[in-house]
């Protein structure tokens, strides 16, 4: 299976759970391990769920929510891992206590969380999300037995926080290796002590980080929607008059620049987006020119497309047109400033994602992609 979950939805369990721990209060993580056939949320999805039923994240659209709240109680006062399957192929599937209509079954994993377990499910998302790097966390269950071990592994290639499983932690490490390599989910099946045990081995890449040359006023909406998908924003302009915490609250990062000193201040990777939209024609193509030299996966400049030819033209680059998206965004018929900020996010999340934006009506395949 294909996943490349939004690391929001951890970054809010996170904070919830701080909040919980705070308030005395217990907690246990619901996590979606595995789908046969449809369903709202897919592998890896998350909620926490209090003692005094405050949620945290999604498992479903709503239907589920409820009974998994009663589920999440039930782990945490017996003190121990429960695997729950809502099986919504079976048209009596009120006896779920659920309308789900989906055509599916999903197996959810209830785990409370003990604070003084420096392994519980928390302390390793808190890793996943330590970095910029991209990272694979590893879930045990078993569709089988009563034995759950839960949430069991945090794997980079250059460091592992693991509970002790020792008979399959090689195997484990070995498949986690590959799906860090191919960036891609996927569930195996293991045996410990003669029972079989699968794991959802699962690909967790940073958020994006949306680096934006441009703090005017249309600038603000874009920020304020990339943040709601927990995207880590840095804007850069060379005016300190607009590029202020004040004008952008929500951005991660303020820096006061010229292009020529932008790469010293900010790190690049491959989940990193460029937005050029200062309105400032020479800092544009002065920032267009470094850019193109660097290895960034998303570069998108605002305005029509014969600014962006004259500008490579101007450069000597016209045969690098292909690396940038001029005019930024999809053809949604945007005009203001808020609707452009729709059409630029859905671009750059489109092609981080490798979808076609296209309608999903449109889409031959399933909504979600598998391997």
């Amino acid at each position: 299976m294909a996943l490349n979950y939004p690391m929001k939805e951890i970054v809010d369990i996170i904070s919830a759970y701080h909040s919980a721990v705070k308030e005395n209060r217990k907690t246990a993580l619901a996590t979606v391990v595995k789908v046969e056939g449809s369903s709202y949320r897919r592998a890896g999805a998350r909620m926490l769920v209090t003692d005094d039923g405050m949620l945290t994240g999604a498992i479903s659209g709503g239907c589920l929510e409820g009974d998994a709240l009663r589920k999440a109680l039930s782990a945490i006062h017996q003190g121990e891992n429960k695997l729950v399957t809502y099986d919504t192929t079976d048209e009596d599937d009120a006896k779920f206590g659920v309308q789900l209509g989906c055509n599916g079954i999903v197996h959810i994993l209830f785990e409370p969380i003990f604070s003084d377990d420096p392994f519980n499910p928390i302390e390793l998302l808190k890793a996943a999300n330590s970095k910029r790097e991209n990272c694979v966390f590893i879930t045990l269950f078993s569709l089988e037995d009563k034995t759950q071990p839960g949430s069991v592994m945090l794997f980079r290639e250059d460091s592992i926080l693991e509970r002790n499983i020792p008979e399959i932690a090689g195997s484990i490490k070995n498949d986690a290796f590959d799906v860090l390599k191919l960036k891609l989910s996927r569930i195996e099946t293991y045996s410990i002590e003669g029972k079989n045990y699968d794991a959802l081995i699962e690909f967790i890449p940073p958020p994006i980080q949306l680096i934006l040359a441009g703090a005017g006023n249309d600038a603000q909406p874009l920020v304020s929607m990339a943040n709601i998908l927990g995207w880590e924003i840095t804007v850069i302009d060379g005016r300190q008059t607009h590029c202020t915490l004040q004008r952008f609250p929500s951005a991660k990062s303020i820096l006061v620049a010229k292009p020529k000193e932008i790469l010293a201040n900010v790190e690049i990777d491959r989940q990193t987006a460029f937005v050029l939209m200062t309105h400032n024609y020479n800092y544009d193509i002065e920032l267009l020119n470094i850019l193109l030299e660097t290895k960034v996966s998303y570069i998108g400049t605002l305005g029509p497309k014969k600014k962006l030819l004259r500008m490579l033209d101007e450069l000597g680059k016209s045969d690098e047109i292909a690396k940038v998206n001029g005019p930024v965004g999809l053809d949604i018929g945007a005009e203001t400033a808020e609707e452009i900020a729709v059409s630029i996010i859905a671009e750059i999340k489109a092609v981080f994602s490798g979808a076609s934006s296209k309608m999903l009506k449109e889409k031959k395949q399933s909504i979600h992609s598998y391997e």
